[in-house]
C-alpha cells in the first residue's frame, strides 16, 4: 500500500490530466444534453372558450395561432382545446396542460382569469397569459387588443351611412371591455352626425346566435339601420342581410355572411402579439408585464371597407382618423365628454387614462341603453 501510495503522489500531472479529461468528457455530456433540450419544440397551448368555426372571437384568436404556426414552424408545438367553460372546470384544463410540459399557456377568455391564476401559482417555471384580464403574478401575466380603436372607427362609418340615425349594438357581458366598445362607437357616430343615437340590448353571455338574432331583430324593429355586436356568432351579421340593413364584423371579416349588409369588419389580429409573446420566451426576456396593443401595432383595424355603401367622404373620415390615432394625435376617449345624464366626465384637454379604461363603467351621452346591476 505504501508504495502504490508512493506512486499515486510521484506523478501528480497524471492525476491532474485523467480528472482534465473527465470533466471535459462530463462537459462535453452535458453541453450535448442542454443543446437536445433547447432544440426541442417550445410547448404552447391555447385554451378556446369556443369554437374555431365560429367565425369570432375564437375564430380571430385561431388565426394568430396559425400564423405562429407558420411563422416558427418545428421550433414549437402547438396544443389547442376548444369548448372549455368559464367555469371552475376549465382549471382542470389548465392544471392538465401544465402537467404535460407546456411552457407557455394562454387563456383566450376573460373568464378563465381566476381559474388560469391559482393553476400559475402552482407552476412558477411555466408563463401562463390571459386575454382581457387585469391581474397579475410573478409567471402571470395579461394582454389584450384596443377594440375600442377599430369600434370608434366603425362608429364614423355607421355616422355617415345611417339614414334613421338610430344605430343598435348587440352587447353581450357588461364589462368594462364592452362598455368601451359600445362608448367609443357611440362618439365615433356622433363626431360626425350629432343627431346619432346607439341603442344597446344585452344576451348576457358571449355566443348564442338564437339571441344574437333575436337582440338584432329586435334593434332593427327599434329603427336601427345600423348594426355592431361585441358578440360571437355571425348571427347579427345574418340577419342584417336578410331585413336588408347594414353591419359591421367583429373579431373577424365577416363578409361571406352578409355581403351586402357589411359596411367593414372590426378585425383583431392577434399573431402579431402570440408571434412576440414567443420570441420573447425563446430569448429569456419575457416579462409580466400587460400589454395592450391597437392600430399603431397592427393589432386591429377596420377592414374591408364596403366601397359600395360607404361613401368616399366617410373613407377618407376614417383613414384620416386611423392616422390620427396611429400618430398619437388623436385618442377616442379624449376630452370633452359627457355621460348620458349630460354630466362631464372626462375635461377638455384631459383624456382617460388605460386604468380608467379598465374599469370604465358609465355610458356617454348618445348611449340608449343601460348597464345591468
Amino acid at each position: 500500500m505504501k508504495d502504490q501510495t508512493a506512486r499515486v503522489f510521484r506523478h501528480p500531472l497524471r492525476i491532474a490530466a485523467t480528472l482534465f479529461a473527465s470533466l471535459v468528457l462530463l462537459g462535453t455530456a452535458a453541453t450535448c444534453s442542454a443543446a437536445a433540450a433547447t432544440s426541442e419544440p417550445l410547448g404552447i397551448a391555447f385554451v378556446y372558450l369556443g369554437n374555431p368555426g365560429d367565425a369570432g372571437w375564437t375564430y380571430a384568436h385561431e388565426q394568430g395561432v396559425k400564423a405562429i404556426e407558420a411563422k416558427f414552424g418545428s421550433k414549437i408545438k402547438v396544443t389547442r382545446v376548444e369548448d372549455v367553460p368559464e367555469s371552475a372546470d376549465s382549471e382542470r384544463v389548465f392544471r392538465d396542460l401544465a402537467a404535460k410540459g407546456n411552457k407557455i399557456i394562454v387563456g383566450s377568455s376573460f373568464g378563465f382569469q381566476d381559474f388560469e391564476l391559482k393553476v400559475a401559482k402552482d407552476y412558477p417555471d411555466i408563463v401562463f397569459e390571459h386575454a382581457t384580464g387585469y391581474k397579475k403574478a410573478a409567471n402571470f401575466a395579461t394582454y389584450d387588443v384596443r377594440t375600442y380603436q377599430s369600434a370608434y372607427l366603425a362608429g364614423v362609418v355607421a355616422g355617415y351611412t345611417t339614414k334613421t340615425n338610430t344605430l343598435g349594438f348587440v352587447g353581450s357581458v357588461p364589462v368594462p371591455e364592452v362598455v368601451r366598445n359600445i362608448n367609443a362607437f357611440t362618439m365615433g357616430a356622433r363626431s360626425v352626425n350629432p343627431n346619432a343615437k346607439v341603442k344597446v340590448l344585452w344576451i348576457n353571455t358571449w355566443f348564442d346566435p338564437g339571441r344574437e338574432k333575436q337582440a338584432a331583430e329586435t334593434l332593427i324593429g327599434g329603427g336601427a339601420d345600423v348594426l355592431i355586436q361585441n358578440t360571437d356568432s355571425t348571427a347579427t351579421m345574418q340577419t342584417a342581410e336578410q331585413k336588408k340593413v347594414h353591419a359591421f364584423g367583429w373579431d373577424s371579416n365577416m363578409k361571406k355572411f352578409g355581403p351586402n349588409a357589411q359596411l367593414g369588419a372590426c378585425v383583431s389580429n392577434w399573431g402579431v402579439y402570440y408571434s412576440h409573446l414567443v420570441e420573447q420566451v425563446q430569448a429569456g426576456t419575457w416579462t409580466n408585464a400587460p400589454t395592450w396593443w391597437g392600430l399603431k401595432e397592427k393589432a386591429i383595424d377596420l377592414a374591408d371597407i364596403n366601397t359600395n355603401a360607404v361613401s368616399a367622404v366617410a373613407q377618407k373620415a376614417v383613414n384620416q382618423k386611423r392616422d390620427d390615432i396611429v400618430a398619437g394625435r388623436f385618442d377616442p376617449f379624449a376630452g370633452p365628454i359627457k355621460d348620458q345624464s349630460g354630466a362631464i366626465k372626462v375635461a377638455a384637454g384631459k383624456a382617460l387614462s388605460d386604468a380608467d379604461l379598465l374599469r370604465l363603467n358609465w355610458f356617454v351621452e348618445g348611449v340608449d341603453g343601460t348597464l345591468p346591476k
